[in-house]
């Protein structure tokens, strides 16, 4: 004779342990933080993405736009090219997260022939730096003289179809998506100056060897 196949009761489903999707899995990998990091660091590093995606957004707009000011280039093209940038702008500030994560210390298992290795501290302040510094000359420095004095950096008016010349509403949506980019460079020197003190902290021991326990 055939037995029934036990069933589960109500307690045992409740506790059984769900598989995590790969998805998650992925999302919590790529959130973990390494040791020693402070929370305010992780809410920093974790605040870059947000900056950058509301202009990231406003770019999308274009795609939509009769008018997408691309001059000569030709629609197909020009929609090309801000997905792109809208992507690639998002992938490089997730980045900063790797400053407070354990992937941006030791390489991820999956990287073949690093993985499970250290990261080497100038791998990661080096290009961080350089980043930080061209990201806050751009959208610090030179996006708030060209709005103060409405110019070029070469002193030239800003032209007639300038989105921050657009007036009413549409002026209002372009600053309130692009001002926030204003603090990507700046979130990223903070970032990479923390990581850079953490490893070091890591990494250096005391000059002279203990001499708890010599001979007495």
């Amino acid at each position: 004779m055939f037995q029934a196949r036990p069933t589960k009761t109500t307690d045992e489903a409740a506790n059984t342990p769900r598989r995590e999707g790969r998805l998650p899995r992925a999302w919590r990998a790529a959130h973990e933080p390494a040791a020693g990091v402070p929370r305010w660091a992780r809410r920093v590093a974790y605040t870059v993405p947000l900056v950058v995606l509301p202009s990231g957004i406003w770019r999308l707009g274009v795609l939509f736009a009769a008018d997408k000011r691309g001059g000569s280039i030709e629609d197909w093209a020009m929609n090309g090219y801000v997905v792109f940038l809208t992507l690639i702008s998002e992938v490089l500030a997730f980045t900063a997260v790797g400053l407070v994560a354990r992937w941006g210390e030791v390489f991820p298992r999956w990287m073949p022939g690093l993985g499970g290795r250290r990261v080497p501290a100038a791998a990661a302040v080096i290009p961080a730096t350089i980043g930080a510094t061209i990201l806050t000359l751009v959208f610090t420095v030179i996006a708030i003289i060209t709005t103060v004095t409405q110019s070029k950096t070469n002193g030239d008016p800003l032209p007639a179809n300038f989105p921050s010349k657009a007036g009413s509403w549409e002026t209002v949506y372009f600053y309130a998506s692009y001002v926030p980019l204003v603090l990507w460079g700046p979130m990223l020197g903070i970032l990479t100056y923390a990581y850079w003190r953490r490893r070091r902290s890591a990494t250096a021991g005391p000059l002279m060897p203990s001499t708890t326990g010599s001979a007495r």
